[in-house]
């Protein structure tokens, strides 16, 4: 498999539409074309990590977290970021980071850490906005079952659980061809009268082009009418962080402990008790802070996150517990994740999980 292969099937499993404008997800360096001899998954990329991919034979290092992430300027090995990048380079090794699209992925980091905390009845803490399209277009009689067949093979008519999803109601279409016109039915010259379907389709907006090709390949008519209509709604089945609730309800010592237990956790910076057992969990990996407000509307008991500021901690206003964990430890799971979708959807080279502890926090 090549490289460019590897990242477009990534790509179809965790969408880049996904990530925050800010990021930089997708293949960083790297020959596209070049064959794949093995992939070391890490969190970080660093020096000793490339070098970890050169005695292990991978040509391709997939981290969670993008080296580069602001713009490079130069590559004169002035830091650790010119470094890395001059010694991938110069050892043909391609560096692909899959990053918040990931974080914002129903199945990505987020659910990982609910899995780890065994919670239940699990959904999205901030749902993604105008990330939905509804296509329609318009069908003679006898050809809406191809029609659904295309689009439900591009990934359109999803919604949550559900697929094959559409709405058609029966109406009367008009038009003449004119010169130069192949019409499917009528003649040229002359207004033509036809039983038709108007055909709603529910589309991600990523996959809103696939869907539309799709339309018009399947489609009968030699000019396909169709509208794109971006929609307000939330997509609750996609966007950042978590919430769901434990099997029972739990004393804060307890879940503190299980939580620094399951994620090897140095300690944890949290807020005070706020008189209750905790029973719903809210929790996004990484750098949460910007997710506090939501928790609290959540009704969640524990918020469950890292890199909160120090002033960040009064926002609670004693409404519910922030456990700050650390944002290595809330994300190194990341790594099993990517190890299980690799070994899962690719079979054509070795995958190798990175043995180097890239965290640059040590504590006393």
């Amino acid at each position: 498999m090549t490289i460019g292969e590897f990242v477009r099937r990534l790509n179809q499993l965790f969408p880049l539409a996904l990530q925050e404008n800010y990021d930089n997800s997708g293949l960083l360096t790297g020959n596209p074309s070049a064959q794949i001899s093995g992939v070391l998954i890490s969190l970080d990329c660093t020096e000793e990590i490339v070098q970890e991919a050169i005695e292990k034979n991978c040509n391709v290092i997939l981290s969670h977290h993008p080296i580069v992430f602001k713009g490079l300027k130069k590559l004169t090995g002035a830091n650790y970021v010119e470094r890395t990048v001059i010694k991938a380079i110069q050892n043909n090794i391609a560096l692909v980071a899959f990053h918040t699209n990931v974080d914002n992925h129903p199945f990505g980091v987020n659910d990982k850490i609910a899995q780890l905390l065994e919670l239940q009845h699990t959904r999205i803490l901030q749902p993604v906005h105008q990330k939905l399209n509804k296509i329609v277009t318009y069908v003679p009689s006898g050809h809406l079952s191809k029609l659904d067949e295309a689009v439900f093979n591009a990934g359109g008519g999803k919604i949550g659980n559900y697929d094959q999803c559409r709405f058609a109601v029966s109406g009367e279409g008009t038009f003449r061809p004119t010169a130069g016109a192949n019409p499917f039915v009528g003649t040229v010259g002359e207004r033509e009268f036809t039983s038709e379907f108007r055909v709603e389709y529910l589309s991600p907006s990523h996959l809103s082009n696939a869907v539309l090709a799709a339309i018009q390949q399947a489609h009968p008519y030699e000019e396909v009418a169709y509208e794109i209509y971006p929609l307000l709604n939330q997509n609750p089945y996609q966007g950042a962080g978590k919430v769901g609730e434990l099997k029972e309800a739990l004393p804060l010592e307890e879940i503190l402990n299980r939580i620094k237990t399951t994620f090897k956790a140095a300690c944890i910076r949290h807020t005070k008790p706020v008189g209750r057992p905790i029973k719903t969990i809210a929790l996004c990996g990484g750098s949460g802070s910007f997710l506090i407000q939501d928790a609290i509307r959540s009704g969640a008991d524990l918020y469950l996150t890292s890199d909160v500021k120090y002033h960040e901690f009064f926002d609670t206003e004693n409404k519910l517990v922030i456990a700050d964990i650390g944002h290595y430890e809330s994300e190194q799971f990341t790594i099993q994740l990517f190890g299980e979708v690799l070994k899962e959807n690719f079979s054509n080279f070795a995958v190798h999980l990175t043995e180097i502890n890239t965290n640059p926090i040590n504590y006393f």
